[in-house]
């Protein structure tokens, strides 16, 4: 997975005025929670802000990345856990991240990549990539920045579900009968097949 510094000033108030007053600076309210816990078992959460400037490589890319945070000279690696945006303007409202433990899986989202010219293709249907992502639990040096499915086989009508792939040190998340990908009959293959039939 590649890496991305992302500049961030820690905050000192968080309250609703507050925040109103750093998104009008046109920065971020964002939360890193931390590896490890406080005296009363609680995640210990780190409040900063980061400019949209700064967010940008990281949030409008079809890539995943490993966040170097430096919040002030300190450096943490994390990942991007959730993400607001406003419903109207899309402008980003809120981020959190979590600090990577490197011997603890975590929980992100993997880009799909089909490989292949799927037979069903080849008799004249449409492929149909149904999930961009995947979600994946993993240590998270071995988490891949894309998720390689092969469709050579694949025949008209049917379908690869996340319960027929499998990743080596890597748990999918996603429901075992939700559909990746299908290729759909087309018009033209229906003809084709039901000529083939007489």
């Amino acid at each position: 997975m590649k890496s991305i510094e992302v500049k961030g000033s820690l905050r000192t108030e968080t309250g609703k005025k507050a925040t109103r007053e750093l998104r009008k600076s046109d920065a971020v309210p964002c939360v890193l929670y931390g590896a490890q816990k406080d005296e009363n078992g609680q995640t210990i959460a780190t409040h900063f802000s980061v400019t949209n400037d700064n967010l940008r490589k990281l949030v409008y890319t079809p890539h995943i990345y490993v966040v170097d945070l430096n919040i002030d000279g300190k450096i943490t690696n994390a990942v991007m856990k959730d993400i607001q945006f406003h419903p109207v303007t899309d402008k980003i409202l809120h981020i959190d991240f979590y600090q990577i433990d490197e011997t603890k899986p975590i929980v992100m989202e993997v880009p799909v990549q089909l490989e292949g010219l799927a037979e069903g293709v080849k008799a004249g249907g449409k492929l149909s990539l149904q999930m961009r992502k995947l979600k994946v639990k993993a240590l998270y040096n071995v988490i891949p920045e894309r998720l390689t499915v092969n469709i050579t086989n694949l025949g008209l009508g049917k379908t690869i579900k996340v319960g027929e792939l499998s990743y080596e040190n890597i748990e999918l998340m996603n429901a075992k009968d939700a559909v990746v990908c299908a290729v759909k009959l087309t018009r033209a293959a229906r003809g084709a097949q039901a000529a083939a039939a007489k």
